[in-house]
């Protein structure tokens, strides 16, 4: 299971972690540079949370164009996206955690990670799931629908999730390596 994380990992980012790590010559020490690791660990943020969140804003996209079809958007379509929007929440933040750790940061850099990276995927599902609400209320009539808007205690329990989701991962990740 770690490997196949692992070989996911790669491929997303398109770069091994050993540069990060090395070890001395002739002492088999392992020198992990704080610095790398807090640099490595903002290029994991930038990569999986704007990379998240471009994935996550591409299917609420394709979400707002079929939900403007003629035929709008049937339920078995938008179990499939949010199915698709619950993987991506979970899995991308898992990365992220799995390669910190990996670098050699501790438990608790890989939950700062996981959680700033689901954090931004939230955020983005939070700024266009009302678009996608408001258009699917215009097409099936429901003209009082379009005003939807998440209260600050909605926002706030969605964050309280990100965290919670970002804390399991984290703690798998670190049980798995």
């Amino acid at each position: 299971m770690i490997r196949a994380f692992q070989s996911l990992r790669l491929v997303w980012t398109g770069t091994a972690t050993s540069i990060v790590a090395h070890r001395h010559p002739g002492t088999g020490h392992r020198h992990d540079g704080g610095t790398m690791i807090s640099v490595n660990s903002l290029v994991d943020i930038a990569v999986y949370g704007i990379g998240g969140a471009i994935l996550v804003a591409a299917l609420l996209g394709l979400l707002l164009v079929l939900s403007g079809s003629s035929r709008g958007a049937s339920p078995r379509l938008l179990t499939v996206f949010g199915t698709a929007s619950i993987v991506l929440w979970i899995v991308l933040p898992a990365l992220a955690a799995l390669n910190v750790m990996s670098a050699g940061a501790g438990f608790w850099v890989g939950l700062a990670g996981a959680s700033t990276v689901a954090v931004v995927m939230y955020g983005v599902n939070a700024a266009m799931l009302p678009l996608v609400a408001r258009r699917q209320a215009l097409m099936s009539g429901q003209a009082k629908l379009t005003g939807i808007r998440p209260t600050p205690s909605v926002l706030l329990g969605g964050l309280v999730v990100c965290l919670a989701m970002a804390l399991l991962v984290t703690g798998v990740m670190a049980f798995l390596s």
